[in-house]
């Protein structure tokens, strides 16, 4: 879709009822005082709460500004953000999340740093507010993420960033069921930048990642842009086969020349649990691949819009 704004502010929502009143008190003044053309696209990801109202009530007060896409069901965050880049028609496009840990406020930073040339803008957090082990397992994921995909984002976990037309472009060719915008964008980006943004406690409500979630994104993140994992279990399949050839050259020589042993059992048990579990680890770690071909190759939309609420030009 050519672009007529120019920004387009991207916001999924999911059961957020409880803080959407303060978002809206926040977000619109913040983007009126930028003195642009903007609009809020609003996507509403199956919430079983009165999201939905509330959206399309803040469509009927701001019907110039606001638009608002209602899916049929729960997609996930990555997927209803795709369906508001399709739907999109700012020049610059910024993501943020509607739990106002990512201040309004700030958006401005990203636009400065797009108007400077910067093709695809990442954000920081400052002084993170989310729980130590949140904190922690974020700092591990970032180390692995780069060891792993050479993709370099200083935080990864914040949804807070801003995207040229082109790369919003760019990315919506791709028909990828699951993948992680953020490293997509990064791939397509000729110039990316970072700034540094504030972080806020969450107004209301509570995350909807739970520890599964948060390990089924990283899985999505590095099976999705390496095949470094597949490639480092098929050294270490190697590495575990000329060790046990080695094991085995050794006891059949001890048997010849001293006899049978006495004892060992434990240590035979040891070695056949660690190779039972990284066998275990390898199929596990096929089989994610193998997923995630079987869900492309189904080809099934990514998600199903049940309505748009826009003024019509």
């Amino acid at each position: 879709m050519a672009a007529q704004t120019a920004l387009s502010v991207v916001i999924p929502v999911y059961n957020e009822e409880p803080g959407l009143a303060a978002l809206f008190a926040r977000l619109y003044p913040a983007l009126d005082a930028l003195g642009i053309d903007y609009e809020v696209v609003f996507i509403d990801d199956g919430s079983r709460d009165r999201s939905a109202a509330l959206l399309a009530a803040q469509f009927e007060r701001r019907p110039d500004v606001t638009r608002v896409i209602l899916l049929n069901g729960n997609y996930g965050q990555h997927r209803a953000i795709l369906a508001g880049f399709e739907h999109c028609r700012g020049e610059h496009v910024v993501t943020i999340d509607a739990d106002l840990q990512n201040p309004p406020e700030d958006i401005r930073l990203l636009i400065e740093a797009m108007e400077r040339g910067h093709d695809c803008v990442g954000s920081i957090r400052r002084d993170r507010q989310d729980s130590a082990w949140r904190r922690w397992a974020s700092m591990a994921m970032n180390r692995l993420r780069h060891g792993l995909t050479g993709i370099v984002m200083t935080d990864h976990g914040s949804m807070m960033r801003g995207y040229s037309r082109n790369v919003v472009q760019l990315i919506n060719q791709c028909n990828e069921m699951n993948t992680f915008i953020p490293a997509l964008a990064y791939q397509f980006a000729k110039n990316p930048t970072e700034v540094t943004v504030g972080h806020e406690a969450r107004h209301a409500g509570e995350s909807k990642y739970s520890l599964y979630s948060l390990i089924r994104l990283n899985f999505d993140l590095v099976t999705g842009f390496s095949l470094v994992p597949l490639q480092a279990f098929s050294m270490l399949g190697i590495v575990v086969s000329l060790l046990s050839g080695l094991l085995f050259l050794i006891l059949a020589g001890r048997r010849l020349l001293l006899g049978p042993e006495e004892g060992g059992l434990f240590t035979l048990f040891a070695l056949l649990f660690l190779l039972v579990g990284l066998a275990l680890f390898g199929i596990g770690l096929l089989g994610e691949y193998v997923g995630r071909i079987y869900q492309e190759v189904r080809a099934r939309p990514r998600y199903v819009i049940n309505a748009i609420l826009e003024r019509k030009p």
